[in-house]
């Protein structure tokens, strides 16, 4: 692993110079389908108490008071001064054409230093926006802070970490959730909720149509305890169904895959894991059937057990390893899969 320092200094960015009564920060808690807080939207909240400031959590969406009230009763409040909620169905599915203009909105002025997101397809999708309005360079996908102006991220496919710091200027951060813990529950406390209002300048030029979603009733993959991925060897859609989807039924996990099986037609492009999918990090992976090529290993090397199945004792994916089994997949993982049962009826 390789260190790399950037100076990122105010002098050569144009976003100014921030007053010394800049001293909070404002942080996106992010819902899912449901209007419930997500994991990763804690993970934000846990960042940004490195930062040292008072936090103030902005909820958007039709269900944005609810989720503000369930965030206060469940504790997960410390240093959060309040909870901005701006509550219109426009932004349930968050297009950054209607989110960006009010985020950009809250931060003029010196009340916020910096702005937090989780690094999720929403925080890839919104905080670019944000930046070119605020004509402010992002600090993306960061796994480290140090302090309120040094940062650390992974670049090329996490095989160098770069340390960033950036003095003055206001600072738009997105975090590798998986790098944060989620801020545990807590005694609530009493926490006051600021409706905000928002009426764009113009019309932004984009609606939404509709969605057609791939229904999964398995653990979400970004936040499952467990996952069992599989490559492009289970060779067809049946045979990746049939045997990741019994082993990932018993053991209550969810289900990833490589790049090489979703372009192979093996599942759908949503349970990628790697530098161009989903980067998780639960507390036991199952590689199955997959080398180890290191745009799949930058998504997954920092779980806590990875366990790999695979017929090729050269594989890189024995190298990182902790319990690696050399063999069939089509024997092993059936055996393994019945064993469980049996252990999960006694």
């Amino acid at each position: 692993m390789y260190k790399l320092s950037i100076l990122n200094s105010a002098r050569l960015i144009r976003g100014g110079i921030m007053s010394s009564r800049s001293v909070s920060t404002l942080t996106y808690i992010e819902l899912d389908r449901n209007g419930q807080i997500t994991s990763s939207a804690l993970s934000s909240l846990a960042a940004s108490r490195k930062l040292g400031d008072s936090i103030d959590a902005l909820i958007l969406g039709a269900n944005a008071m609810k989720a503000a009230s369930d965030l206060i009763s469940s504790g997960n409040t410390n240093n959060l001064e309040k909870i901005i909620v701006a509550e219109s169905p426009i932004y349930d599915h968050t297009l950054p054409e209607y989110i960006s203009p009010l985020i950009c909105e809250l931060m003029k002025g010196s009340k916020y230093s910096s702005f937090v997101m989780a690094s999720t397809e929403i925080g890839k999708n919104v905080l670019p926006r944000i930046g070119a309005l605020m004509n402010t360079q992002p600090i993306c996908d960061i796994t480290m802070i140090h302090n309120k102006d040094t940062f650390e991220r992974p670049i090329y496919a996490g095989n160098v970490l770069a340390t960033i710091k950036k003095d003055g200027g206001k600072k738009l951060i997105t975090i590798r959730a998986s790098s944060f813990p989620p801020v545990v529950e807590g005694t609530p406390e009493r926490i006051p909720i600021e409706k905000y209002s928002y009426t764009p300048e113009k019309d932004v030029g984009i609606r939404w149509d509709a969605e057609n979603l791939v229904t999964n009733k398995r653990p979400d993959l970004a936040s499952a305890k467990i996952v069992v991925s599989g490559g492009r060897a289970l060779k067809d859609k049946k045979t990746f169904d049939g045997l990741l989807g019994s082993l990932a039924d018993v053991l209550h996990a969810g289900i990833g895959s490589t790049r090489a099986a979703v372009d192979s037609g093996l599942c759908d492009n949503s349970l990628q894991v790697g530098q161009t999918g989903k980067i998780v990090a639960p507390d036991l992976y199952f590689a199955i059937g997959l080398s180890g090529a290191i745009q799949h290993l930058a998504g997954m090397k920092n779980s806590k057990v990875i366990v790999a199945i695979n017929n090729d004792a050269d594989a890189p994916i024995f190298q990182i390893a902790d319990y690696s089994l050399e063999g069939d997949l089509f024997e092993v993982v059936p055996e393994l899969t019945k064993k469980l049962k049996l252990m999960e009826k006694n």
